[in-house]
């Protein structure tokens, strides 16, 4: 992995009309989540994950709305968006399969499995599928020691893994 300097400064955000946060989601996350936290800042990342569910993605736009319906920054949404593995601003297939690359897994041959996957699927770690169908992903860790190597299929912990299985188990979401 590298570094790529983005524009950010002077990069544009594509923006879509009709917003990310509905007024029937914002009523239902003041009615569900807000009296939950002590602050509104609390329910930050369930509706993350609820925005995730829906969307596949974190936007920028939706960062935006989000910060400005819990009175906090933009920054602080992103922080919070680019520090957790499992959000992601750019789509993602139908389909995500992450294979776990914590010790555990490394010293029990997650490379093998990441590596099958990737000549299997076509695709690099973090990439998609020309069909959208399947998003392959590297994550630090699962924390399933136990079932080194491991990986998650969609929501699904799976391990201990061959190679071979994890390819038939990538199959049955085709």
């Amino acid at each position: 992995m590298s570094w790529t300097v983005k524009p950010s400064r002077t990069q544009e955000i594509t923006k879509r009309t009709e917003p990310y946060l509905s007024e029937e989601a914002k009523a239902k996350y003041e009615k569900d989540l807000i009296p939950r936290y002590p602050e509104r800042r609390g329910a930050l990342l369930p509706i993350l994950h609820d925005l995730q569910h829906h969307e596949r993605c974190i936007p920028h736009q939706a960062m935006v709305e989000i910060s400005q319906f819990l009175n906090i920054t933009p920054g602080e949404v992103l922080d919070t968006v680019s520090f957790y593995e499992e959000f992601h601003v750019e789509p993602v297939g139908r389909h995500v399969v992450a294979v776990c690359q914590s010790v555990a897994c490394e010293a029990c041959g997650h490379a093998a499995v990441l590596d099958h996957l990737k000549d299997k699927l076509g695709i690099d770690e973090h990439e998609t599928t020309a069909d959208g169908k399947v998003t392959l992903l590297a994550l630090e860790c699962l924390g399933a020691c136990e079932k080194a190597p491991c990986m998650l299929r969609n929501d699904e912990l799976i391990g201990p893994l061959t190679p071979e299985q994890a390819a038939r188990l990538v199959d049955e979401l085709k």
